[in-house]
């Protein structure tokens, strides 16, 4: 590999702010901000909007939609006029 051209690949706490959720892992991603963490290491900081802490699916709050009976509505709407 060339010096010089790849991202620092490093440790970084990733935060979820909505669930209050974080998470220690390594990336490249680049960040201004720090924490300290439960190791008492001080870790670059990344933000997240959403997680798995707070995502509708893997809370499960997710709402499963009827595919089924939207496909036959469709199809009942549309019969008739794709005949004409």
């Amino acid at each position: 590999m060339k010096p010089g051209i790849h991202p620092q690949y490093r440790e970084v706490v990733f935060q979820d702010v909505t669930a209050h959720f974080a998470f220690l892992t390594r990336s490249t991603v680049a960040t201004k901000e720090t924490i300290r963490w439960e190791d008492g290491k001080e870790y670059p900081l990344y933000k997240l909007e959403i997680s798995s802490a707070s995502h509708p699916f893997y809370t499960g709050k997710h709402k499963v939609i009827d595919a089924g009976g939207r496909v036959d509505k469709f199809r009942k709407r549309y019969a008739a006029g794709g005949k004409s």
